[in-house]
């Protein structure tokens, strides 16, 4: 979080039982309210994978007890996607039933889970990929990102949405020194010349899609589709989950039916990522829940 810390006041927090870290809560405060990192995209609690849910509560209620003490009223947080946990984990759906918690907003996540019965794939993406083939485009894996931001993803987000990439280039380049694994970048090229490309955020389980982008002429070369058919199929056909992104605005009220369309023409299912607000009082209520 060090490349943007000149945007957020930080305020994250670890959690320890004894001695032993049992938690990590990545965040920024504002007022008097603090944020589950409002720098990060899936930013959330993270818990030892070992903790069973009544230390869970435990933890959960020490923190908002220390937000209390702290002058903090409010805690606003965001689930972690449930395909990024690395064992099933619920145990924070639960605790903020308990504890009142109002759902801010919801976003929706299209993924393909694969090794699965899945959808089929449209006749539509299956056209667009021949035609790639049939004009010879090319797929490069890229550790230049200049190329694709300052001649595609700049320029298509200033067109559409007079908006800059969340990470400016030397931002994007900062963090994939720092995680060379985990950050790649794969670009299309006709006759030598970049046409679209994708930032690929990688973990463990999930290839999650951080940036997609293209130039004019998608449709008539099929370069997404070219693009998409790739990764998803040969280079992270062993992952578990591809995580194509969110296809919503307005804080989660409305989707963008032409994207939303597109991802799910390779296959992708829904999944959602819920928003809560809690008042950090309401750590009271998490007394006595076991009998």
């Amino acid at each position: 979080m060090e490349y943007h810390k000149d945007r957020f006041t930080d305020g994250s927090l670890l959690i320890f039982k004894a001695d032993k870290l049992i938690g990590i809560l990545p965040g920024n405060t504002l007022d008097s309210v603090l944020h589950s990192h409002q720098g990060l995209t899936y930013g959330g609690l993270v818990l030892n994978k070992t903790l069973k849910l009544n230390d869970t509560i435990e933890a959960f209620k020490a923190l908002l007890k220390f937000l209390e003490t702290n002058n903090i009223k409010t805690l606003h947080i965001k689930n972690i996607p449930s395909i990024y946990n690395l064992v099933p984990s619920e145990e924070l759906d639960y605790i903020l039933f308990l504890l009142n918690a109002s759902i801010t907003r919801t976003d929706v996540l299209s993924v393909i889970e694969n090794n699965t019965v899945s959808q089929p794939v449209s006749k539509v993406r299956t056209r667009g990929v021949k035609r790639a083939e049939a004009l010879d485009l090319e797929i490069k894996e890229d550790e230049n990102f200049k190329a694709f931001w300052e001649d595609v993803l700049k320029p298509n987000l200033q067109e559409k949405y007079n908006k800059k990439p969340v990470h400016s280039l030397e931002e994007i380049i900062q963090l994939q020194h720092k995680f060379p694994k985990n950050i790649r970048q794969f670009n299309v090229y006709y006759k030598n010349e970049i046409v679209a490309g994708t930032t690929i955020f990688e973990t463990k389980n999930v290839a999650h899609a951080q940036y997609i982008s293209a130039k004019e002429n998608k449709q008539e070369l099929g370069s997404l589709d070219f693009l998409f058919n790739h990764l998803i199929n040969t280079t992270f056909k062993n992952k578990k989950y591809f995580d194509f992104g969110i296809s919503n605005e307005n804080n989660g009220k409305k989707l963008n039916q032409g994207l939303l369309y597109w991802k799910e023409s390779f296959g992708a299912r829904t999944i959602t990522q819920q928003f809560y607000s809690i008042s950090t009082k309401n750590h009271k209520l998490l007394n006595n829940v076991m009998l």
